[in-house]
C-alpha cells in the first residue's frame, strides 16, 4: 500500500511539473510568438500606390483593378494596392518616369507608351511579331529572353528604376474605325489616323498622317475632327470608349498590333525591398490574371461584338488581303532601318525572329485551323430549294389546211 500510494503520489507530483512546465511554455509563446503573429496580421499593411493609363471606364482599368484584388486577397492584409486611373497623379505617357523616380510605386500601361524614350520599347507588344500573337509573344518574353532584353532596354540603356511583369495577351487589334470601308492600301493615304507606337511609323510607311494620342482622348478629337480614323484595341474597349458613337465601320484584322499585352512596372528598389512572399504574390498574381482576362474576353468581346452590330448599326468588314500584305511590306521597311540606327532594336528585333521560326512554325502545322469547323456548323451555305419539275411544253395548235377553192 506504502508503495502504490508513493506512485499515486509520484504520478500526481509529475502531472502537476508537466502542467507547470507547458503553462510556462504557453506563456512564453505568448509573449515571443503568438504576439507577433497577431501584430503582422494587425498591422498596417504596406501599400503601393500604383496608376494605370486607362480612364476609369475603360475594360482595362478593370483588368488592373482585378490584379490589385488578387494581390488584395492573397497577401492577407500584408499588402494593399492602391489603383489609380489616368492622370490622377500623372498624364499615361509620362507614367515610367513617375514609378521610376518613386512619384508612384508602380504602374499599369503598355510598352508602347514609352516610344519617345527608344523605339525598341515597342517590340515588346507592337512590333512586326513575325507571327506570334500575343500568347505567342508572352512565350518569347517569359522563356526566349524577352525579360531580360527588356530589362536591359529600360535598366541599363534608358536608366529607368523600374521592373516589370507582363500580363494580360490581348487579341488581334482591328484596322479601326472609319467613315467608309477600306478596300485598298492607297484608301489610307493622308487619313488623319490615331495609333501609338511602331504602329505610328507603319502607318505613316503607307501615307497616312499619324497622331499619337492616349487613349481617353481618342473619342473627343474624332468628335472635334482632328481625326479622321483611329484604332485602340478590343471590341469592349473600344465600345466603351464610344467608338459606335462616332463611327459605323470597323475594319477588323490587322498586321500593326497583332500581339499586345500590359505591363505591370514597379519602382525597383521599393519592390527589391518587400518581402519574397509578397514579391511572388505580385509576380503570380500577374499569370493568373492573364488566364482570367483570356477567359472574360471570350465573353465580353463576343458579346460586345454582337450587342454593336444588332443594335447600334456597326459594320464588321474584314481587311482585304491586299491592306495585310502591304502592312508586310511596310514592316521590312521598319526593320531595317530601325536595326541600323538602334543596336538594342537589332538585339531584340533577332531574338524574336529566331524565336518565331520555330514556334509559329510548331503553332501553325500543329493546331488545326478552325475556319472549317466555324463554317462547317455557324456558317453554312443556304439550302437550295429544289427545282421544278420541267413543264411540258404547250402542244401547238393544229395547223388548218387551206380550204379548197
Amino acid at each position: 500500500m506504502i508503495k502504490k500510494d508513493k506512485k499515486i503520489k509520484e504520478e500526481k507530483v509529475s502531472r502537476r511539473s508537466f502542467l507547470k512546465v507547458a503553462t510556462v511554455a504557453a506563456g512564453a509563446a505568448a509573449a515571443l510568438g503568438f504576439p507577433a503573429v497577431k501584430r503582422a496580421s494587425a498591422q498596417t499593411p504596406i501599400t503601393l500606390k500604383m496608376q494605370s493609363t486607362w480612364p476609369t471606364k475603360d475594360i482595362f482599368h478593370e483588368m488592373f483593378e482585378k490584379w490589385a484584388k488578387k494581390v488584395n486577397d492573397m497577401a492577407g492584409g500584408r499588402l494593399k494596392i492602391d489603383v489609380l486611373p489616368t492622370g490622377a497623379v500623372v498624364p499615361a505617357f509620362e507614367l515610367i518616369e513617375a514609378v521610376s523616380r518613386g512619384t508612384l510605386d508602380g504602374g499599369h500601361g503598355v510598352p508602347a507608351y514609352w516610344f519617345g524614350r527608344n523605339r525598341a520599347v515597342s517590340l515588346f507588344g507592337t512590333g512586326p511579331s513575325f507571327g506570334l500573337d500575343a500568347d505567342g509573344l508572352l512565350s518569347w518574353i517569359y522563356y526566349g529572353g524577352g525579360l531580360e532584353l527588356y530589362n536591359e532596354l529600360i535598366q541599363d540603356v534608358l536608366k529607368m528604376n523600374v521592373v516589370s511583369f507582363f500580363t494580360g495577351p490581348m487579341p488581334t487589334q482591328p484596322l479601326g474605325w472609319y467613315k467608309s470601308e477600306i478596300k485598298k492600301p492607297e484608301d489610307l493615304k493622308d487619313l488623319r489616323y490615331r495609333t501609338v507606337g511602331l504602329s505610328a511609323s507603319l502607318f505613316m510607311e503607307m501615307g497616312a498622317a499619324v497622331k499619337i494620342i492616349p487613349g481617353g482622348e481618342i473619342i473627343p478629337s474624332m468628335e472635334r475632327g482632328v481625326l479622321d480614323a483611329a484604332e485602340f484595341n478590343n471590341m469592349s474597349s473600344d465600345k466603351l470608349l464610344g467608338f459606335p458613337d462616332v463611327r459605323k465601320i470597323c475594319m477588323i484584322q490587322s498586321y500593326h498590333q497583332p500581339c499586345e499585352f500590359f505591363e505591370l512596372m514597379f519602382h525597383k528598389a521599393k519592390f527589391d525591398a518587400l518581402p519574397k512572399d509578397l514579391q511572388a504574390i505580385c509576380k503570380y498574381a500577374a499569370y493568373a490574371q492573364s488566364s482570367d482576362m483570356t477567359w472574360e474576353f471570350y465573353k465580353r468581346n463576343s458579346d460586345d461584338m454582337i450587342e454593336m452590330e444588332e443594335k447600334r448599326g456597326v459594320k464588321f468588314i474584314t481587311t482585304p488581303k491586299s491592306v495585310l500584305k502591304a502592312q508586310l511590306i511596310a514592316w521590312d521597311k521598319i526593320i531595317e532601318k530601325e536595326s541600323k540606327e538602334n543596336p538594342i532594336f537589332a538585339k531584340i528585333i533577332k531574338s524574336q525572329r529566331e524565336y518565331a521560326a520555330r514556334a509559329v512554325r510548331w503553332r501553325e502545322e500543329v493546331m488545326v485551323n478552325n475556319q472549317m469547323a466555324y463554317e462547317h456548323w455557324f456558317k453554312k451555305p443556304p439550302v437550295k430549294p429544289a427545282p421544278k419539275p420541267a413543264e411540258k411544253p404547250a402542244p401547238k395548235p393544229a395547223v388548218k389546211p387551206p380550204a379548197k377553192k
